[in-house]
């Protein structure tokens, strides 16, 4: 849906109220602005398969230039057909600082209609959520960074330090990765002292908020193939030797061994801040886990727990198989994928020779299938982390800020690669029970999308004023 007029009452943002949400019909201007524009989002499709990018990002284009922001500050740039990147910039008058970047992607992953119950890219309210594909990822932020510059223009809000809106394409996969692209191509649009991301946000556990988390760290994505050959023959003849069972046999070693523990300045806090929500038992296993060395009986206890065991070391998990070419023959190949998530600063190529030594077998044959991009942690400096503990103390009082370490990957990781830091905060809440992201029917709460939007809001002017 295209917004008509979206900013005619703009003056009257001068004198919004940024209280929680009392019911839908009792909401601001403010969060009026921010819940259409998800709804615009919503509904314009960015699958890389049918999606517009483009599209999209020339839809929030219109609103900021209604918002009165000067053209030369609003570009929508273009590497292919569909795939668009917006860069917006919020200028200071006098910088004192370096710019920081609000960065989104608006591009979503695949969604068949046939296996919601609603339409996936048609925006619903219900019982308390809205419902679409990309609600949680990372529409929602895109519409709320979006709403944050135009209330900012209608202020006539001063920042010390120019904001960079950033909303790129292909982060869910696809060929033309608009970070990528834009430090590539763009550098000087998109140079900052830190970026604000996706990759964090609020855990609700059995109704209860119990943590605010910001990401600053992801483990480094690197793909193997292992692969057996034989000359095969056929199966009324076994042989001794039988490519299937060789590469089970070396799939089997590969589960059997686990990476040694290696925590960082980002788990180590991640540990120790998720201490106090744990029973006394688990807390006091935190401390041993925080030993140096970490106490053996710690270890083994967090690593019964995929969720933990993930943020402990680096792990390599086996994800396809593909082997034989008859039911009536000996297999004469047989290849698996295995997918690694590296610990930031480890040389991938040590974790392919570890691959090697576990296997201990010259007849599979392991190659790179997608090399590893490195993704360095990005430091926790009180600059960017103690506006957070006060905005989350002031919002939600006693919700601990937790950094925290991705085990899967953002874009952030072009970023990071290129020097700038990244932190995925957002202050939106969600049942870690109840993940629907890149899944069915995916929601947000209605009250932890307004929640987020005043977080980012104080969050966004705290980084930008004296």
């Amino acid at each position: 849906m295209t917004l008509a007029k979206p900013l005619a009452a703009v003056a009257a943002f001068l004198c919004l109220s940024l209280s929680p949400l009392a019911g839908a019909a009792e909401l601001t201007e403010f969060q009026t602005l921010a819940r259409d524009l998800l709804k615009e989002l919503i509904e314009i499709n960015t699958t890389d398969s049918v999606g517009d990018n483009t599209a999209a990002a020339e839809a929030m284009k219109a609103h900021l230039l209604a918002a009165g922001l000067p053209e030369d500050d609003v570009q929508v740039l273009v590497p292919v057909e569909r795939k668009g990147n917006l860069v917006a910039r919020l200028r200071s008058p006098a910088p004192t600082r370096r710019p920081i970047v609000l960065l989104a992607h608006l591009d979503v992953v695949e969604a068949n209609p046939e296996d919601w119950s609603i339409d996936p890219f048609t925006f619903l309210e219900r019982d308390g959520y809205y419902y679409g594909r990309g609600t949680t990822d990372d529409k929602d932020e895109a519409a709320i960074y979006t709403a944050i510059l135009v209330r900012m223009l209608a202020e006539g809000y001063r920042p010390n330090r120019d904001i960079i809106l950033a909303l790129t394409a292909d982060e869910e996969g696809g060929l033309h990765n608009g970070v990528q692209y834009l430090l590539a191509e763009h550098r000087d649009l998109v140079d900052a002292a830190f970026v604000l991301n996706e990759g964090g946000g609020g855990a609700i556990q059995n109704g209860r908020r119990i943590a605010n988390s910001v990401q600053a760290a992801e483990k480094v994505y690197v793909t193997y193939h292992l692969e057996v050959t034989n000359p095969g023959g056929h199966s009324s003849v076994p042989r001794t030797d039988n490519a299937i069972y060789e590469l089970a046999a070396a799939l089997g070693r590969i589960e059997a061994y686990q990476f040694p523990v290696s925590l960082n300045e980002v788990t180590r806090g991640y540990f120790r801040q998720s201490a106090s929500s744990m029973s006394p038992e688990q807390e006091k296993l935190v401390e041993g886990l925080l030993r140096t060395p970490p106490s053996d009986e710690a270890v083994a206890y967090f690593a019964t727990i995929p969720a933990f065991n993930s943020r402990l070391r680096t792990t390599c998990v086996a994800t396809r198989l593909d082997a034989g070419h008859a039911d009536n023959a000996l297999p004469q190949r047989a290849k698996a994928t295995v997918n690694c998530r590296v610990l930031p600063g480890v040389d991938p190529a040590t974790v392919e020779a570890t691959l090697n030594t576990v296997v201990a077998d010259e007849g599979v044959k392991i190659t790179v299938a997608e090399a590893a991009k490195p993704s360095p942690p990005s430091p926790l400096t009180e600059e960017v982390m103690a506006p957070i503990e006060e905005i989350t103390e002031s919002m939600w009082p006693g919700v601990k800020v937790v950094p925290n370490m991705s085990t899967g990957a953002t874009d952030g990781l072009y970023f990071r690669n290129a020097g700038i830091p990244v932190y995925g905060v957002s202050g939106i809440f969600g049942d870690i029970d109840d993940v629907r992201a890149h899944g069915r029917d995916e929601r947000i709460g209605v009250e932890e999308f307004f929640d987020g939007l005043e977080f980012l809001n104080r969050l966004v002017r705290a980084y930008s004023s004296d």
